[in-house]
């Protein structure tokens, strides 16, 4: 195959796009792979589809390798699946939904697993058709509030979706654990470096949930691991609970002035100044109990206030709270918010006043905790007024929660949940998730098949994601340097970039001949044969497209030899005359 930079529809950016933020975004669109069509959604270019095409067909093999049948499914769909699932409402505003002339209403798929389950209704009836996965690649759509870092985070893209059908769970553990192996076989052969981190289900629902990570500074996902092996999405990391606490001896609650306290830090400095601890010991934020007012939006509009009790050296950590409330949208609570409800006194909150376990108030607002708020234990909080805290709060005693949730953040050093050291804290971009679904949709849609006995046994599912555009700008992200791309060879657009330098025919005439030699050789070429452009930028566009291998045709041509070099490596001069050899041997060692 040979690209002719002549005639390849492409034009490089010397400048970076103005909406870029990080890294692959301003590349792939300099490069000429991608370009922006309206937030969050991108044209793909000649280039950026050869990409996409190879993560693609890395996918597609994989996947097959390990039993999955293909199919293709329509991107519009009808209302009626999803609103056997509820998920109709439970996607709320991500949902993009539209009418036809009819009035009837359809979506455009965020995902498949409603048609995935008719299908397999609609064709099998028997324990004896299953096992079976069923894949595809296909364009999603979900309406991002927040469309970001180019192809990490838009409104369309491209995925592969696969979803297994068995009959017991033991039959699931096995799919589940195919699917798993076949994902590291895939990013493996993509160079792509990952972490399997124990995860959230979300509005999938089902069990058990693992993403596919790949490391990286700029990643939405915070993950966390620990020196014994355990690894998770901090949305799943579950808080070790400590043992309730004797309070026989804990003196009763009282209230005191704290004028100018609305903060951890300025209560902890004033306390121990002016209320020391009798134990000797200082004051810590550790020891306060901070409540956080907050709103959860339910798919369907309605929203409630709720107050959240943390470690006041802890902050809420919004996308925990909001897994852990899911499906609602969390939000901090606004100014309306407190002049409704006058019993919050901001910055002086304490949990007096709150829950309705507490109060015997249904109407109360309700009130929430961390795990570690255990039976006994003491904290400082507000009074609820102004200028004042209570010391010596113990829950049980003094109040009751109405429930606990996983919201406070998870600090570097908490102990592993499964005692396996200390915490550490990174950042990634997830590129696969799976799950084990269960019979979720199966019942919602009614997948039965007849078991070995003659009777109607419900299905159980599994569910196996891969962002494919994502994993490209992931790819992106990991190999560039300032001067444009790197491409790993698996996945390139090419495998070499031939530059012809000068104006002399007979470089052109000797680049041209290297680039058939090597393309009829079944190397994918981009040749830079445009006559009128200067060599340094020619060098430029090379260098930023980020074919692995460069040779360039110019001055050395009198004496037989050319140049050629790695896209990040020394130049070395090769003899013209066995230059299609020595390079077709340099991309081979580059595609084991």
């Amino acid at each position: 195959m040979l690209l002719r930079l002549s005639n390849l529809f492409v034009r490089s950016l010397r400048e970076d796009p103005a909406d870029a933020e990080v890294a692959s975004h301003k590349l792939l669109v300099r490069a000429g792979y991608i370009r922006r069509a309206a937030p969050g959604v991108y044209t793909w270019l000649p280039l950026g589809l050869r990409v996409l095409d190879k993560v693609e067909a890395v996918v597609r093999e994989e996947m097959e390798a390990a039993g999955a049948q293909r199919v293709h499914f329509p991107a519009l769909l009808p209302r009626e699946p999803y609103e056997a699932t509820n998920r109709w409402a439970e996607y709320g505003p991500n949902l993009f939904r539209l009418k036809d002339r009819k009035d009837a209403d359809y979506l455009l798929a965020p995902t498949h697993e409603e048609m995935f389950t008719l299908l397999v209704k609609d064709l099998y009836s028997s324990y004896k058709d299953l096992p079976v996965t069923l894949y595809q690649i296909q364009t999603k759509y979900r309406d991002e509030a927040r469309p970001r870092a180019g192809l990490i985070r838009g409104r369309e893209f491209v995925m592969k979706d696969a979803y297994s059908f068995d009959l017991t769970d033991e039959g699931l553990d096995v799919s589940y654990q195919q699917q798993r192996d076949a994902y590291e076989r895939i990013f493996t052969r993509l160079g792509l470096e990952y972490v399997i981190v124990a995860a959230t289900s979300g509005a999938m629902g089902g069990s058990r949930s693992e993403e596919f990570l790949t490391p990286t500074s700029i990643g939405e996902d915070t993950f966390v691991r620990s020196p014994g092996g355990y690894a998770a999405n901090v949305e799943a990391v579950v808080t070790p609970v400590p043992a309730p606490v004797d309070y026989s001896a804990t003196p009763a609650a009282r209230v005191v002035d704290t004028p100018g306290c609305g903060t951890i830090d300025e209560l902890v400095a004033f306390l121990n100044e002016n209320h020391p601890r009798e134990d000797g010991r200082q004051w810590a934020a550790s020891d306060t109990l901070k409540n956080v007012v907050v709103t959860a939006t339910m798919p369907d509009g309605s929203r409630e206030v709720l107050v959240v009790g943390v470690p006041g050296n802890r902050d809420i950590d919004m996308k925990r709270l909001e897994a852990s409330l899911a499906p609602a949208e969390v939000d901090a609570a606004g100014d309306g918010d407190f002049a409704k409800n006058k019993v919050l006194v901001k910055g002086y909150i304490g949990p007096q006043v709150l829950g309705r376990a507490h109060t015997g108030d249904e109407t109360a607002i309700r009130y929430l905790v961390d795990p570690r708020v255990v039976e006994g234990t003491e904290w400082v909080t507000g009074a609820n007024e102004t200028d004042k805290h209570v010391l010596s709060l113990v829950a049980g005693r003094d109040f009751v929660a109405d429930g606990v949730v996983e919201a406070a953040q998870v600090l570097a050093g908490d102990e592993a949940p499964d005692g396996s050291g200390p915490l550490e804290l990174a950042r990634g971009i997830e590129i696969g998730h799976i799950f084990q679904l269960g019979r979720k949709y199966a019942e919602a849609l009614g997948l039965k098949v007849l078991d070995e006995n003659g009777k109607q046994a419900t299905v159980t599912m599994g569910s196996y994601g891969i962002g494919v555009s994502r994993v490209m700008a992931a790819l992106a992200q990991a190999n560039y340097d300032e001067k444009g791309l790197a491409w790993p060879a698996h996945v390139a657009p090419a495998h070499v970039h031939i530059v012809a330098t000068g104006k002399d025919a007979e470089v052109f005439e000797a680049a041209e001949k290297l680039a058939k030699d090597l393309s009829d050789a079944g190397i994918e070429v981009i040749y830079d044969d445009r006559p009128k452009v200067t060599a340094g930028v020619k060098f430029k566009d090379a260098e930023l497209y980020g074919v692995p291998l460069i040779a360039v045709v110019g001055r050395g041509l009198a004496d037989g030899e050319i140049e050629f070099r790695p896209r990040a490596g020394e130049s070395t001069k090769i003899a013209v005359d066995t230059a299609a050899q020595t390079i077709a041997q340099a991309v081979a060692e580059l595609l084991k």
